[in-house]
């Protein structure tokens, strides 16, 4: 199971984070970023109503999509959003009962780290795929720089991703990347303007197979 969802990942390299959007636009939303290639999509727990949102678009696409629960601080919010259907789990931190939580329902536990010490240390615990958070800080070089002494830990820059540089950071060594606001705006959703939604996935997406050529 963890394998499949690190697949479909991996696959486009793309993780599109829908926070700060109502619920009833969640599954449009998700439709938008498929229509533009998008196959992981990630719902941030302080999004009102993101537990019902994640069944909701699990439901209409998840034997298309990998659905994540994201902002995930505990294990108790961890269970929650698996219950609701969630097939991954995101934090801003690291949480060893998250991952411990997500590796007891084999779902992919993505703890959010900064420092070798906490990359390693949550590749240690069972996290398959970590993700720097906030990415912005040291840039993608630093992806470069971990991956020379820990080449074994897949990494997702998440925090400060935009198309001017996407495709650094994969030439850097990123197995993926999440991205917020630059793929799914508020504003956007909230003015029915999926179709910009539906251009900003395939500009990333654009972007991430230069950084990968």
């Amino acid at each position: 199971m963890v394998e499949m969802i690190l697949k479909k990942i991996g696959e486009l390299g793309l993780v599109s984070i829908i926070r700060g959007v109502e619920e009833k636009a969640a599954v449009p939303t998700a439709k938008a970023l498929y229509q533009g290639g998008i196959r992981a999509v990630e719902i941030t727990m302080n999004t009102p109503g993101a537990l019902r949102m994640i069944e909701e678009v699990k439901s209409a696409c998840g034997d298309k999509m990998v659905i994540g629960a994201g902002t995930v601080l505990d294990a108790e919010n961890a269970a929650a959003a698996i219950r609701a259907g969630a097939d991954f789990i995101l934090s801003p931190t690291l949480s060893l009962k998250v991952i411990e939580t997500c590796n007891r329902y084999s779902k992919l536990a993505v703890p959010g780290v900064l420092t070798p010490t906490e990359i390693l240390t949550a590749w240690e615990a069972g996290a398959q795929l970590v993700k720097v958070f906030p990415a912005r800080v040291f840039g993608p070089e630093y992806i470069k720089d971990i991956r020379g002494p820990l080449p074994q830990v897949r990494i997702m820059p998440v925090g400060g991703v935009n198309l001017e540089n996407a495709a650094e950071f994969m030439r850097k060594g990123a197995y993926a990347l999440g991205i917020g606001t630059a793929m799914v705006n508020p504003a956007w959703v909230k003015d029915g303007n999926f179709e910009k939604v539906t251009q900003a996935a395939v500009s990333f997406a654009e972007a991430v197979a230069a950084g990968r050529a």
